[in-house]
């Protein structure tokens, strides 16, 4: 099976090891990954703040950069859902607008073959135990594009409960927004603070080493109040730890 990874932004500018985990978890299970180097931004930003229009050309980017592939895969349930709950709505509306059906037409072939990572291991893959080792003490914060947009459910839990030696702890208030929500925390930094505060609060109560989840935005966000806090717990993406072996540990 050959796929695509969409990289995305944050991962490219900021977490690289996590696209490089993805690869690395990927071909261990089989899969051939391509990186088309055409893809860019997928215009989230841009269409979250109001810029609808100016989100349109990195709809048609996208579309191009991973035409021809069945499956795209993303670390990043947020990217995941602008795709796929966005791109057709922005398609729509361009439409509506007389501007033709070149936005929508392009929205409707991408859309259905974007998979956010996890999606990818347990519905298509057919997998949740991926032979990783991580022994240390874990809880997971799900993210709300991947909680209540994409429904990705209990697909990252049950990935992480199968890895070797990881010991995976409950997050208690788990479903509350972390306080990210991308240029919300821009426009709104005390509430985007107050929030966040509680989440790592929620972790250190747990007892966990690592805060884990799917979404490096909002890692960035709790890892930077975690550091100012000087908490020792770690955050980390999943594709992460899903991708250490006995044989190939994480740093």
């Amino acid at each position: 099976m050959r796929v695509a990874l969409f990289v995305t932004c944050v991962n490219d500018a900021l977490y690289p090891r996590t696209g490089i985990a993805v690869v690395r978890l990927l071909e261990r299970l089989g899969v051939t990954v391509d990186f088309p180097a055409a893809q860019s931004c997928c215009g989230q930003p841009q269409y979250n703040t109001g810029y609808r229009h100016e989100a349109e050309p990195l709809v048609r980017r996208t579309a191009r950069a991973f035409a021809g592939y069945e499956y795209v895969v993303t670390p990043s349930g947020s990217c995941a859902a602008m795709i796929r709950e966005h791109y057709p709505r922005i398609g729509r509306k361009a439409a509506e607008e007389g501007r033709g059906e070149e936005l929508a037409d392009a929205a409707r072939s991408l859309a259905p073959r974007v998979y956010e990572l996890t999606e990818f291991l347990v519905d298509v893959l057919g997998v949740t135990d991926v032979g990783a080792y991580f022994p240390h003490t874990v809880t997971y914060h799900p993210s709300c594009h991947g909680l209540r947009g994409l429904g990705l459910g209990e697909r990252p839990r049950r990935l992480l409960a199968a890895v070797k030696g990881l010991d995976l702890v409950e997050l208690p208030g788990a479903e509350e927004c972390c306080g990210f929500g991308g240029t919300f925390a821009v426009k709104n930094p005390d509430v985007s603070t107050a929030m966040g505060t509680d989440k790592i609060d929620s972790a250190a109560a747990t007892g966990a080493e690592v805060l884990c989840g799917a979404d490096n935005s909002c890692l960035a966000h709790l890892d930077g109040l975690l550091r100012r806090a000087d908490s020792p717990i770690r955050a980390l993406h999943l594709a992460e730890i899903l991708a250490a072996t006995e044989e190939d540990p994480l740093p």
